[in-house]
């Protein structure tokens, strides 16, 4: 097993009821590992949450981890997604100044990454995408020029691609 960090991406399917998520991000402190990010939502299961917990480490932690895991009993399943045959996805909301003068470039920009403008206020205007953290990172870099006021992510989600994972 190696020792080499990478990025592990962990599907975590609980109980959907209070304490289980503290539960769950103590043992990952417990084993030392850094949570890089972290969604939770509920799934077509009623009564059923999923966590999708991408860390930076090795798979080493990761079965570390997922051995504690194991041990939960809200735990329903767990799976360790492969990054190459998943497909992944962020939100984000970014706020960035908007003077009369700038407007059109920046919707223009807008545009070109195919997000979308979801307030405008007098002085700003916020912007809201999806996709993967590439793209997200490359419009926020390009939108810092504006200035940026705010950002908001919520963290990838991920899933395989294909595979139903509940009867």
């Amino acid at each position: 097993m190696s020792n080499q960090k990478e990025k592990i991406i962990l599907s975590v399917w609980v109980e959907d009821k209070a304490g289980v998520l503290g539960h769950v991000t103590q043992l990952f402190g417990e084993r030392n590992c850094n949570i890089e990010s972290l969604a939770v939502g509920q799934t077509e299961k009623s009564g059923i949450s999923r966590m999708t917990i991408i860390l930076d480490g090795s798979q080493k932690d990761a079965s570390a981890v997922i051995s504690q895991l194991n041990r939960i009993t809200s735990l329903i399943q767990i799976k360790q997604i492969n990054l190459d045959e998943s497909v992944q996805m962020e939100l984000a909301m970014i706020q960035v100044d908007a003077p009369d003068e700038k407007r059109t470039d920046l919707i223009n920009l807008v545009n070109v990454f195919r997000a979308r403008i979801v307030d405008v206020a007098t002085h700003t205007m916020t912007i809201a995408i999806a996709g993967n953290t590439v793209k997200i990172d490359a419009l926020i870099d390009l939108l810092r020029s504006f200035g940026v006021g705010e950002i908001v992510r919520t963290g990838t989600i991920a899933m395989d691609r294909g595979r139903k994972l509940f009867d």
